[in-house]
């Protein structure tokens, strides 16, 4: 067994670890809240861009090569994962999801390229010596920025426009709830087809607005669909960015109640460690007295 000195060492170790990981689930709790209001604020305003590009198709005869479907020869995958650790299986469980879907899809690494967004998306895809479209990392800040990204999205939109990717997919963690998010794959180009263009309102009401466009539908497609890909991605980092929050805060929950009830284990082991030491004190103060007497 242990001595007191070390147990008692031990326990005082598990305090401060259990005091910073309950700060951290506080401060993450904080930010969960945050992301979540900024993920439901940005949701109708993707709706409205849809829904606009929808009725741009519906009613002329217009098209654009960002919506059209063509042989696959070359496909590029964008992974969106923490910039930080400690976050239970967020980031692991994208690249296991991604992972899983290569093997299933390709035959070698020299078919695709990975575009990564966050520190250990870049540090996951080096090590595993995948065709990289960015060489350097893109850190993910808490107020995400679409400066942040810009590079990278202008960087595969103009690849895919000169044919030199034919198929974005993108991997994150999709925020469901506190405690559940859940891995998807998201197609970003091309531009996938039947999306609902009917509002609720519209259903309600029974009608269908009619939109004039000006200067041209053509021209305002050109102009909104880059718009399109770049807020997408944006929402898709909004809600990786709220399932991080959740899951670093689930983890650090785990944390800290596993180190108290370290702490439970380990304040018993020291009781008793303290009551043999007693006992063996007084065994030798009895047997000292009964040999004077």
């Amino acid at each position: 067994m242990a001595s007191m000195r070390e147990i008692k060492s031990r326990i005082t170790a598990t305090k401060k670890t259990s005091q910073i990981t309950k700060a951290m689930h506080m401060v993450s709790a904080s930010k969960l809240k945050k992301a979540e209001r900024l993920i439901k604020g940005f949701r109708p305003l993707m709706f409205q861009l849809r829904n606009m590009i929808d009725n741009l198709l519906e009613t002329d005869d217009i098209s654009h090569p960002m919506m059209v479907e063509r042989e696959i020869k070359q496909r590029c995958y964008v992974l969106v994962s923490s910039d930080r650790g400690l976050a239970g299986p967020y980031n692991s469980s994208v690249f296991k999801a991604f992972k899983a879907y290569v093997a299933k899809h390709h035959e070698n690494d020299n078919n695709f390229t990975v575009a990564t967004i966050g520190h250990k998306a870049h540090s996951y895809a080096k090590r595993n010596n995948y065709n990289l479209l960015n060489e350097d990392p893109i850190n993910i800040r808490d107020d995400i920025q679409f400066i942040d990204f810009k590079e990278v999205t202008e960087s595969f939109i103009k690849d895919y426009l000169h044919d030199k990717i034919d198929k974005i997919v993108v991997f994150y963690n999709h925020f469901i709830n506190t405690i559940s998010q859940q891995v998807e794959h998201f197609q970003l180009l091309p531009i996938a087809n039947g999306y609902s263009s009917v509002t609720e309102k519209e259903k309600e009401e029974g009608m269908r607005l009619i939109y004039n466009y000006e200067p041209s539908p053509q021209a305002i497609i050109n102009h909104l669909l880059p718009m399109y890909i770049e807020n997408t991605l944006y929402g898709i980092i909004l809600d990786a960015k709220a399932s991080e929050h959740a899951s670093r805060m689930t983890a650090m929950k785990s944390a800290t109640d596993n180190a108290e009830e370290l702490i439970d284990t380990l304040q018993l082991h020291y009781n008793r460690a303290r009551q043999a030491a007693i006992t063996v004190e007084l065994t030798d103060i009895i047997g000292g007295a009964n040999a004077v007497s």
